[in-house]
Order: C-alpha cells, then structure tokens, then sequence
C-alpha cells in the first residue's frame, strides 16, 4: 500500500514452528484485521512431500504459489486491511531454494518455477510491512514436537537448519517494504500479555500508516 493508505497489508513470515499463525491470529484480533492463513489442512501434498520431498517437491511448491496469490490479491484488492501468515515470496527465496539446493528438485523444475515466480511478483503490491519471526533450532524442534502433526516429525534436522539460514538471508537483504525482525526464542506472546503488548506497539512503529492508529 502507499503512504498514507486508509489500509494496511502486513505479513507475518518464518521458520515452520516460529508461531506465525498464533501470531497473525492474535494480532488480526488485536487490529481488527482480516487474517489470511496457509493452507495446511486441506493441502493435497504436504503429508507425502514429508515422505517422499524429492517426488512431491515441485507440486507443493507449486501449490503453495497459488494458494498465496490468490490471498495477496484478495488483500491488496480489497477494502480491509489484514494480514497474511507466510507470503510468495518466502516460497521462492527459502524453501525452493532449500529444495533445489539440497537436491531435492530437479534443476530444470526449479528454473521453471523461478520463471513463474518473477511473472507472478512483478504484478504484486508488496505488503506495507513484513514482521519476521526469528527462532533458532532447538526452540523449533520444541515447539514442532509440542504441536505434534505427525507429518512433521521426522523432519530432517538439516532441512529445518538450511530454512533458517535463508530466512536470514532473505529478510537482510529485503527491500521490498518496512519490515520487523522479531526475537522470538524467549518470548510467549500467547500467555504473556506484555511480550504481546510489546509486539504490537512495535508493528505500529513500523508502519506509515500511525495516524490510522490514533482514531
């Protein structure tokens, strides 16, 4: 969105287990935002890309890039401001990659999908602030064992290592929009109201939009 915009587009991105949905939840409730979450449940992939990531690598990916056009449109075209858990461009920039590079896509699926994504992005609105929830490792494997899909709990311990490694990468060099970095391995922004206190005067920080705040 532009400056002064009577909506805002923020986005929630990180690691599988940061807490991503819990906290888009909590703060679409706080601001009275429209939430748009992944597709998990009904996703007719992801429990075999668990068991088989080299066969099931390209359909997922491909997937996951429609389901979250199809959000980030309805978003920048609608009226509302809302927020979104995980975007597009996370897709690209750590977990293609991460599958490609661990070879578990074929070299020519992957260049085809980067070709997709950069058609894809460059029609694209960017969102007006991108909070990224930082974990490391064994608060990740923590909070996976907690939940408990049993797709996710044979996950290799390399391929949840890698992602974070992109994910800082990416979110270093991205310039897309505002964007928050949040340190979340001692933060319990469920049951601690302050840590989520916290968390939301510092995504009014990093809007523009503040004078939408004080109506």
């Amino acid at each position: 969105m532009v400056k002064g915009s009577q909506k805002i587009f923020v986005a929630v991105a990180g690691n599988i287990g940061t807490g991503k949905t819990t906290l888009s939840n909590m703060l679409a409730n706080h601001f009275r935002w429209d939430a748009h979450f992944e597709s998990v449940s009904d996703n007719p992939y992801l429990s075999d890309f668990y068991v088989d990531m080299k066969r099931w690598s390209f359909p997922l990916q491909i997937y996951f890039m429609t389901h979250r056009v199809k959000s980030h449109q309805n978003i920048t075209e609608g009226t509302s401001s809302a927020i979104q858990d995980r975007t597009i461009y996370e897709d690209a920039n750590i977990f293609a990659r991460n599958l490609f590079e661990q070879n578990l896509m074929e070299e020519r699926d992957y260049h085809n999908y980067l070709e997709v994504y950069k058609v894809v992005t460059s029609t694209l609105q960017a969102p007006d602030l991108m909070i990224y929830l930082r974990k490391s490792l064994p608060k990740l494997k923590e909070q996976i064992k907690k939940r408990g899909r049993d797709y996710e709990q044979d996950m290799p311990e390399d391929y949840l290592s890698n992602l974070n490694r992109y994910y800082d990468e990416w979110i270093d060099r991205y310039d897309l929009g505002n964007k928050l970095v949040i340190e979340s391995d001692h933060l319990d922004f469920v049951a601690n109201t302050q840590d989520f206190d916290a968390i939301c005067q510092k995504v009014v920080e990093s809007l523009d939009q503040q004078d939408l705040f004080l109506r």
